[in-house]
C-alpha cells in the first residue's frame, strides 16, 4: 500500500459524505476526514493503486460542485505520511528548506518530488490546518541537497501558480529550530 489519494473539498457537509462513499468504494484505509480553514474539507486516504483510483473517483463524483481538487499519488515515498504526521526533528540540521502553497494538493505533489529528489528528510508537512488554508513543506539535509530538492519541487509546481514561497536556510539557528518542534 503505497499509494494515497486526496480530496480537497469547499463544502464541509459534503467532505464528510464523500467520505463515506470512498471507504465503502473500495478497500482503502482513512488517513485523515476533516475540515480546515477556511471551511474547507480535506479527505486522505491511501492503499492499493487501483483501489485509491477508485475511492477517489466516487469521491469526486459524489462531491461534483463541491470538488476543488484531487490527486492520486502512486509509489509515494513513505516520508510523506510520516511528515503529516509530524515526525521530530532530526538531530544534526546543515540546512533547512521551506516550501509555501496556496494549496494543500500542491504542497502534497511538491514533498514527494523533493523527497525523491536527493537526501533529504521531511521535517513536517502542514495541510492548510489553521493557516488561512495555505500548506507548507518543511525539509532538512545538507546545504546541497536541500537546495536540489527545493529548486525540483519549485520546477515541478511552475505552472500551478499555487507556490508562494521557497527558502533555503543554510546553517540555521539553534533557537528557529527548537521554534518549529
Amino acid at each position: 500500500m503505497d499509494t494515497i489519494g486526496f480530496l480537497e473539498l469547499s463544502s464541509i457537509a459534503g467532505g464528510i459524505e464523500a467520505t463515506d462513499y470512498m471507504l465503502k468504494a473500495a478497500q482503502v484505509e482513512l488517513v485523515f476526514s476533516r475540515a480546515s480553514c477556511p471551511g474547507k474539507y480535506y479527505i486522505m486516504i491511501y492503499g492499493t493503486v487501483s483501489g485509491v483510483e477508485s475511492a477517489v473517483k466516487q469521491g469526486a463524483a459524489v462531491a461534483e460542485d463541491f470538488l476543488i481538487s484531487s490527486l492520486v499519488i502512486p509509489r509515494l515515498h513513505p516520508q510523506v505520511i510520516k511528515a503529516i504526521n509530524m515526525s521530530s526533528m532530526p538531530d544534526e540540521i546543515a540546512a533547512i528548506g521551506v516550501l509555501e502553497f496556496y494549496s494543500v494538493t500542491n504542497a502534497l505533489l511538491a514533498a514527494d518530488v523533493a523527497v525523491k529528489a536527493a537526501r533529504v528528510e521531511l521535517v513536517d508537512l502542514r495541510l492548510g490546518t489553521g493557516i488561512g488554508g495555505k500548506s507548507f513543506v518543511l525539509l532538512t539535509g545538507d546545504t546541497a541537497a536541500v537546495t536540489s530538492s527545493v529548486e525540483a519541487a519549485v520546477a515541478s509546481q511552475l505552472d500551478s501558480g499555487m507556490l508562494v514561497n521557497k527558502v533555503i536556510i543554510p546553517n540555521p539557528d539553534i533557537e528557529l529550530i527548537l521554534s518549529l518542534l
